[in-house]
């Protein structure tokens, strides 16, 4: 089974961190092979591995520079070199004093320069996570979390101007909307998706760029089951086929973009 670059990262964070560096490098070099694609300046031979890894936990912690802060740095299976690194930080007083990981980094296609980090609160939840999913020195994927639960992507999927063009939304861990531009020059959202029960429910366009939804597109066989299954009517509000809808500054629809906002539900 071959993973995508994404999907290998995503896995690395779930695992314990005793195994995580090995299987980290197990699976960035699918199981054997090291991968072809490598950063600018990186070289798939260890021993010519730049002395400059491009830590990306410096960008958020300066563990460089901060004496409190401790790192540890581990070779895993398949690297001649340290692959991971993790920064601690110590904190409490007297008995309570305890270490607790603030940022993780990992190099997983074993060119000598990181790639993948995700940095931590003090209760150990995961809070922000940046990755370069080709190996071209952007970063192209943006991920936060609220509570330790994924709560935004934010995605650069031309992987060539360094910025989101998609843009990901999550309730209690299931997909809630999502922003995307498709063709407006601004780079601001043109195409938003609904959805509900991680299922496509509707879809809006702004097909003339001025910031306003010029059509919604429903999904009729979801609304049909879904007023079957509660036994209540949902009444269009008037936002569907091409009635226009107003978008704010933050990109999103005036009634908020919920996948209930289409109209209020009426009692049979």
């Amino acid at each position: 089974m071959t993973l995508s670059r994404s999907v290998r990262a995503r896995i690395t964070w779930l695992i314990p961190a005793a195994a995580i560096s090995g299987l980290a490098a197990f699976l960035a070099c699918g199981g054997g092979a090291a991968p072809k694609s490598t950063a600018p300046g990186g070289s798939r031979d260890a021993r010519r591995w730049p002395a400059d890894d491009r830590s990306m936990c410096q960008t958020f912690v300066h563990w460089k520079s901060n004496p409190q802060l401790d790192v540890s740095e581990t070779v895993g299976p398949g690297a001649l070199k340290p692959n991971v690194r993790r920064v601690y930080k110590v904190i409490g007083d007297r008995d309570d004093r305890h270490s607790v990981l603030v940022c993780r980094e990992i190099d997983t296609n074993l060119d000598g320069i990181k790639d993948v980090v995700r940095t931590f609160n003090e209760k150990g939840e995961p809070l922000h996570e940046e990755a370069d999913t080709n190996y071209d020195g952007k970063i192209d994927d943006w991920v936060n979390f609220a509570g330790g639960r994924l709560e935004e992507e934010d995605v650069d999927t031309t992987l060539s101007t360094g910025r989101p063009n998609v843009w990901k939304f999550y309730v209690n861990g299931e997909l809630s909307r999502v922003r995307r531009n498709t063709h407006c020059p601004s780079g601001k959202a043109d195409t938003w998706e609904i959805y509900y029960k991680n299922r496509l429910e509707r879809v809006g366009n702004d097909v003339s760029c001025d910031g306003h939804v010029d059509r919604w597109d429903r999904d009729a066989q979801l609304m049909a089951q879904e007023e079957a299954q509660s036994g209540v009517e949902i009444v269009d509000g008037g936002n569907s086929g091409t009635a226009p809808m107003t978008v704010g500054a933050s990109g999103e629809v005036a009634d908020g973009g919920g996948p209930r906002d289409a109209g209020k539900p009426k009692k049979r």
